[in-house]
């Protein structure tokens, strides 16, 4: 296995000039993830605040219980404890099948940049990922990509769910999950790591209950060895943790807001537009009701100093919301303002890891932070990661095609101009005049017929449609056979585009780890989690 570091600029520009540390950033982040120095300013800023390790880490003690484990994790809850620990904190929803690679390739970046802060500053620095488990995106976690029948097919997950629910709290149907889970494998071709592979996922199957449950088993499975940690915020249990934080959120809400406004302003100047959504009544909690068993976004009226959800649907006063804060934390949730704030007041984080669309969010966030007199920790970008098969690599070289290339911009424009140039030109020029002399005869035909049989007219333009469309069919049937000469050509076009570029998108934004594994065994992340990766923005690309 060999690991490339290419400069490839992010489609995100925000993302691109953060990861090149251009001056303006400063303006919207407290530390630059490049010097060495600031994470030495973070640790002393860390160690002069209090954090609630020990119910932190008995809570994750206890909600890990029901998921595989090892002595890594153990060691690691009890690293959580230590008042010199620090942590490595990344997350995302709990896509199906653990969503996109990128997923996959934040664990990775979390694990190698816990390992490579624990080395350097000799103190306990322990990876946590976080699952978004209170998000009610089900479109968004519900489906992954497969290559069949030559065409790239988005299968989702064959049930629906109408109402707002958390991921938490959405049941899994086990059997109709295992026929979509064996209908997915069986596009991946038998090899022979497939029947390793369908037992992995029936034992995940068998041992959840919940879309969260079956995400969280399955990362369990792959990266326990690594002493990962994991949180669910959409598990109640958690909240009660969260009581105090909610409190100051509720009472800050009018400030928080104002600060994001604030912060997109200076977005603004910069020539960017703001990710975050929210207007000046926007609260950043969500409220969920038991009764409609959905998440309801909060708002506050300022004037009549009450929260409420869209539509008049519940209508707190402050006094209110804040008693139910204390009294049922576990259903208030937080939003993609507060979410970071509570990260921060639960955990010691040394660095946030990271994608380009989170670093955009927390760029808006800073006046947030200091209005707690707090900073936000540094973001660390996500290692992004292309996986380069032998036989994808076999086919850039046949056809001369350069790699960054590939990966910038994919290589249809290049599989066009070998068709053009294998176009016959002089059957494309005779077809082309057959055609227009066609026209113009059935033109004089029409102005002939107009005056004596005008009722003929229509019964001429079909019929020239029709001879058209003969035309057409034979011209296209001998482009098929000047191809089918240059059919194994064009499937390498395909077969690149679709691993390294499919539907336009990088390939860690559509493919899924379950062919990899299918296809490379479980080793796999083994290999990748023990490459000699550098945090310093470029494209890793690793040959397998």
């Amino acid at each position: 296995m060999e690991i490339l570091n290419l400069t490839i600029p992010s489609a995100n520009r925000f993302a691109t000039d953060y990861i090149n540390q251009e001056s303006y950033m400063n303006n919207f982040f407290h530390y630059k993830y490049k010097d060495p120095s600031d994470f030495t300013k973070r640790l002393e800023e860390l160690q002069i605040r209090n954090f609630p390790r020990e119910e932190l880490a008995n809570y994750i003690e206890n909600f890990m219980e029901q998921y595989p484990s090892s002595d890594a994790v153990k060691r690691s809850i009890e690293k959580l404890r230590q008042e010199n620990s620090v942590v490595v904190l990344g997350g995302q929803q709990a896509g199906i099948l653990t969503g996109p690679l990128y997923t996959i390739y934040k664990i990775i970046s979390i694990v190698v940049l816990a390992r490579e802060k624990e080395r350097e500053f000799g103190i306990p620095v322990v990876p946590v990922f976080w699952i978004a488990g209170e998000d009610h995106d089900f479109l968004e976690i519900n489906h992954v990509y497969i290559s069949s029948n030559k065409k790239i097919e988005k299968w989702s997950f064959p049930e629906r769910v109408i109402e707002k629910k958390m991921a938490s709290n959405i049941p899994l149907n086990k059997e109709v999950c295992l026929k979509w889970i064996e209908s997915i494998i069986e596009t991946f071709g038998e090899t022979n790591y497939t029947n390793s592979l369908l037992e992995f996922l029936e034992q995940s199957l068998k041992h959840s209950k919940t879309f969260v449950d079956f995400f969280a088993y399955m990362i369990m499975v792959l990266f326990k060895e690594t002493g990962l940690l994991l949180v669910d915020s959409g598990d109640r249990r958690i909240r009660s943790l969260e009581k105090e934080i909610f409190v100051r959120q509720i009472k800050g809400c009018i400030d928080i807001t104002q600060s994001v406004l604030n912060q997109q302003d200076e977005i603004k100047k910069q020539g960017l537009k703001p990710v975050i959504e929210l207007t000046s009544q926007t609260a950043n909690l969500f409220y969920y009701d038991p009764s409609l068993q959905e998440r309801i976004l909060l708002e506050y009226d300022s004037k009549e100093g009450k929260f409420f959800g869209k539509n008049g649907t519940v209508s707190f006063s402050e006094e209110d919301l804040i008693h139910f804060a204390l009294t049922n934390p576990e259903n208030l949730s937080n939003n993609v303002v507060t979410r970071p704030l509570t990260q921060e007041w639960l955990f010691p984080t040394l660095a946030f890891i990271g994608g380009p669309g989170e670093i955009a969010y927390w760029a808006e966030l800073k006046t947030v932070f200091e209005r707690f007199e707090i900073k936000m920790p540094p973001i660390v970008p996500r290692l992004n990661i292309t996986l380069l098969e032998r036989s994808i690599e076999t086919d850039l070289n046949d056809l001369g095609i350069d790699i960054k290339e590939a990966l910038s911009t994919g290589v249809q424009r290049q599989k066009e101009l070998f068709l053009a140039a294998i176009k016959n030109e002089t059957i494309e020029t005779l077809f082309l005049q057959t055609k227009k002399q066609l026209i113009d005869r059935y033109e004089l035909i029409e102005e002939h017929i107009k005056y004596h049989n005008k009722g003929l007219i229509p019964l001429l333009n079909k019929n020239r449609s029709i001879v058209l469309k003969q035309i057409d069919f034979m011209q296209r049937k001998i482009e098929e056979s000047d191809r089918l000469k240059h059919e194994i050509i064009l499937r390498k076009f395909d077969r690149i585009e679709t691993s390294l570029k499919p539907n336009g998108a990088p390939q860690e934004r559509i493919w899924n780890i379950l062919y990899y594994l299918n296809q490379y065994g479980f080793h796999l992340l083994d290999e990748l989690l023990n490459l000699p990766y550098q945090f310093d923005g470029t494209h890793k690309l690793i040959k397998i």
